[in-house]
């Protein structure tokens, strides 16, 4: 499988750097998105170290790599570290910092200065709407929503991302992005949304091989997965 199989691009989204190797390799993904929650678990300790490590090996894709600060300035600098480690790397701003102040600020500042933007935490149309408009044309940037946490709280996602992809349409250079993946099956939604991007975790992109798999084959593996593991345990009930 390749990347031309999909009329979405894939980005890999996690913090192990082996995982990442992997899925570069394999030449299906198209980019690669980590936060610092992905860090954390993969027990990144080095923010800086792994991430030059990682945009060292891997110079034609890009990468986006998160602030971690919550006030601006600090924010700020931290953005311009980043956006200097190389010319495919995406900078992620949350939406907001933690006490629900909006990054438009920012995002127009930096933005304008031409450095590449990933905003992410993103879940209502508004806040696409307001973001979109603090981009400088052309500057280059995505908009994650996270469609998967708008699923979790029993809203169906679809009619958010169709109206995402007009929004970011309106603005030369910004890409629509859906974030916070379940299941391989939103690769297919996102794609018929007309989404620009899907960020998708290792976990799930080990299903890929399963796409147009025959389901009375699935069926009877399934079955045979069962069984053996019931032989394993030894189980017997007669």
């Amino acid at each position: 499988m390749t990347r031309d199989d999909f009329k979405i691009k894939i980005f890999a989204d996690g913090a192990d750097i082996n995982g990442m190797r992997e899925e570069y390799k394999k030449g299906y993904v198209s980019g690669f998105t980590t936060n610092p929650t992905l860090m954390k678990k993969a027990g990144v300790v080095d923010y800086e170290a792994f991430a030059k490590e990682i945009a060292g090996e891997i110079t034609d894709l890009p990468l986006s790599f998160e602030v971690f600060s919550d006030d601006f300035g600090t924010m700020a600098k931290e953005a311009r570290k980043i956006g200097s480690w190389g010319d495919n790397i995406y900078i992620k701003l949350p939406v907001t910092n933690t006490k629900g102040e909006s990054t438009t600020g920012l995002i127009r500042e930096l933005s304008a200065e031409g450095y590449k933007l990933n905003i992410t935490a993103i879940l209502t149309i508004g806040q696409v709407e307001k973001v979109v408009q603090s981009f400088t044309p052309g500057s280059g940037a995505y908009v994650s929503v996270f469609a998967g946490r708008i699923a979790d709280t029993g809203v169906n996602p679809i009619p958010v991302m169709k109206e995402t992809v007009e929004i970011c349409r309106s603005v030369a250079g910004v890409e629509s992005l859906w974030a916070s993946t379940r299941e391989l099956l939103n690769i297919f939604q996102a794609q018929d949304c007309g989404v620009d991007i899907i960020t998708v975790t290792n976990d799930i992109l080990k299903k890929l091989p399963m796409v147009g798999m025959d389901l009375s084959e699935l069926s009877l593996d399934t079955v045979k997965m069962f069984y053996n593991d019931g032989q394993s345990l030894g189980y017997n009930l007669v």
